[in-house]
């Protein structure tokens, strides 16, 4: 049988987890993932990831719409298991990562729909900055976790990376494209309140 101590503690963890209110929420990278798919000559999918980000969430569950996210990436931490095409991402055919080490995301409005959010941004990348949108599949939480309250999402986008000026490709002799231009982005986040 719990004490009563032990039920207010319990009491109060649970509480300060579902009391409304805009907090800040950081990314917990050792449980989260950014990352994107390309077709590789029309056939099949090339995986990469980001091992260096960071991001804020101000969130309030009950008031989902008015969220902000703000998120930063290293384009240096690219990571597609292959140290050759790994080295050409970081060239100046594609990120060019000496002179572009950041892509950004800055939230500009969160809309609710049936089965998620949809959030609107920008998206800063290889020196452009141009309007994304993010479909928001699930979200899970808030529940209490070993570092506080922590709030699971899933998340994905497309977008066309010659809008950003990543133009590098080839063209075989069937038509077929070395890179596509398209590139679905991935983001699976755990998400901390501070």
């Amino acid at each position: 049988m719990l004490r009563k101590p032990a039920l207010l503690t319990i009491a109060l963890i649970f509480a300060s987890v579902s009391i409304g209110q805009a907090a800040a929420w950081h990314f917990d990278t050792a449980h989260s993932n950014i990352s994107f798919k390309v077709k590789h000559l029309m056939v099949t999918n090339v995986n990469g990831s980001f091992g260096e980000y960071d991001g804020v969430v101000k969130y309030d569950p009950d008031n989902p719409t008015a969220a902000e996210i703000s998120v930063s990436i290293k384009t240096n931490s690219v990571n597609t298991n292959n140290d050759k095409r790994d080295d050409h991402l970081r060239s100046a055919d594609f990120f060019d990562v000496a002179t572009y080490p950041e892509m950004t995301f800055k939230s500009k409005q969160v809309a609710k729909t049936a089965d998620g959010l949809i959030i609107t941004g920008d998206l800063t990348l290889h020196g452009i900055t141009k309007e994304v949108v993010l479909n928001v599949e699930e979200i899970v939480g808030p529940v209490p976790g070993m570092m506080g309250a922590a709030i699971g999402a899933t998340a994905t986008t497309k977008i066309d990376r010659r809008d950003f000026g990543l133009v590098w490709s080839k063209t075989l002799e069937t038509g077929a494209l070395v890179v596509d231009n398209i590139v679905k982005i991935i983001l699976e986040v755990e998400l901390i309140k501070q």
